[in-house]
């Protein structure tokens, strides 16, 4: 199964065309990067994916299937994927436990209320995510009172709460020092090698993970270049991306450009 098959989307941002006749498939377990510079189109292709941006309407010839369905209820669209961004992880930085913030993923809140139920299935994988993403030392620090990458950890662990078929990952890296970095994508390795499909937008070469095999490069709203991580990652192709030339280099894995 496809988890999405795009055929000639195009989306408006206030009246500007953010993404331009999109062809895009990604297989269900697919690990991917999505790689642009700021104002290529990754984070409207992101909020497209989950309904909060819609194509052109009437859409010429446009499919935009996920999961084989082109209509979804959102709130049953967006259950079968966790969803991790820059505007979540600030709203999830409030005065509320880690432990509490996993739980409220099972209700897509920002934190427990009193209505909310919370069954002790709900409970064990919470602590079972906490233990996951190495956060057990942090389990009851209030959010408010932890560094970004921690936060950041935490609100993947909240993402996961629903056993998603696919974890979005917007700019993950943005705000963290080299420390929490590091940290961050041990997590995603530990993820995407523990059949979580991981899908990573980014203009940050590092932050692509040794387990991402496909890179697709967004340009001014298209799609400039896809395939296989070791042929996309070439100062050729990096550099018409950029705009800029670039030197590449490859250790253990990782990607760095300069």
């Amino acid at each position: 199964m496809k988890f999405i098959e795009w055929k000639n989307v195009t989306v408006c941002r206030d009246e500007v065309v953010a993404l331009d006749g999109i062809d895009l498939a990604i297989h269900h377990g697919e690990n991917v990067a999505i790689l642009g510079p700021n104002g290529s189109g990754k984070s409207t292709l992101i909020k497209t994916i989950t309904r909060e941006c819609y194509t052109r309407w009437p859409p010429p010839r446009c499919e935009m299937k996920i999961l084989g369905q082109q209509i979804w209820n959102i709130w049953e669209l967006r259950s079968w994927m966790g969803i991790v961004t820059n505007d979540l992880v600030t709203q999830c930085t409030q005065p509320y436990s880690v432990f509490e913030t996993v739980l409220s993923g099972f209700h897509s809140s920002i934190g427990i209320w009193p209505y909310h139920p919370v069954t002790p299935e709900m409970e064990a994988k919470a602590e079972k995510l906490i233990d996951f993403l190495d956060l057990r030392p942090l389990r009851d620090r209030l959010m408010t009172e932890m560094s970004s990458g921690e936060v950041r950890r935490a609100v993947i662990a909240r993402a996961l709460a629903h056993s998603p078929k696919a974890l979005l990952l917007d700019e993950p890296s943005n705000s963290l020092d080299i420390r929490a970095m590091g940290e961050l994508r041990d997590s995603m390795r530990k993820l995407a090698q523990n059949g979580v499909a991981v899908i990573l937008v980014t203009h940050h070469l590092p932050d692509i993970i040794p387990e991402i095999e496909r890179v697709i490069c967004l340009r001014n709203g298209r799609v400039h270049a896809d395939g296989p991580k070791r042929e996309i990652l070439a100062e050729a192709i990096l550099g018409e991306l950029f705009d800029t030339p670039v030197r590449l280099i490859e250790s253990d894995g990782f990607f760095h450009m300069w």
